[in-house]
């Protein structure tokens, strides 16, 4: 439960600083807010902590889920989509690719129970809640959209394949590249294997 608050009212944090460089850009108009998350100590009650929240009236939609897919499909064209997907593309690059707030959900633009998926190492002190694999998902999958653009964030699919093309060019520069040649099919089959029993 401390965990939750912590996640959320983190996440909550990173929204504020976002929405104060949206809201300045003419035209971008209303912002995502994640609303905060309490604890509650109820020593004369079975179960002695609660979370307590905003209560959200209307439609709850999933702007974006947990295995990673920065934005549900069906819901990618919507604004609050949109510019929940540019609110997760703002955070990545911001930390530097080590930190991704993902599980956006909620009613119109308010969002709760959202997660955070870090780097092994997390970032900064912080630890989140969601897999490694949801940020290496999300640099995969991102789409840039108009608000993305208006907030001159840096196109993911570039830095994605810079990245790789380095890493091509690494190995082919290293010594007994004979050797390098026959390792790498192996940790390549390895690799498909995992990915192919996952889905």
């Amino acid at each position: 439960v401390i965990q939750e608050c912590y996640v959320q009212n983190t996440a909550r944090e990173y929204a504020k600083i976002y929405a104060a460089e949206a809201e300045s850009l003419e035209g971008f108009g209303e912002v995502p807010e994640i609303i905060p998350i309490f604890l509650v100590h109820r020593p004369a009650n079975n179960i002695p902590y609660a979370t307590v929240e905003e209560e959200l009236v209307g439609d709850f939609v999933k702007y974006s889920v947990r295995d990673g897919k920065e934005v549900n499909f069906l819901r990618r064209d919507s604004e609050a989509g949109q510019k929940c997907c540019t609110f997760q593309h703002w955070v990545y690059e911001k930390t530097n690719g080590n930190l991704l707030v993902t599980d956006l959900q909620g009613v119109g633009m308010k969002l709760t129970d959202v997660g955070i998926a870090t780097l092994a190492k997390g970032y900064k002190g912080f630890k989140g809640n969601c897999s490694i694999s949801f940020i290496e998902q999300f640099r995969a999958l991102h789409q840039c959209n108009k608000y993305c653009e208006m907030l001159g964030l840096k196109s993911l699919r570039t830095t994605h394949q810079k990245q790789r093309k380095a890493t091509s060019m690494k190995s082919k520069n290293l010594p007994n590249s004979s050797t390098i040649k026959k390792t790498v099919p192996k940790k390549t089959r390895e690799t498909r294997d995992f990915i192919s029993s996952e889905h």
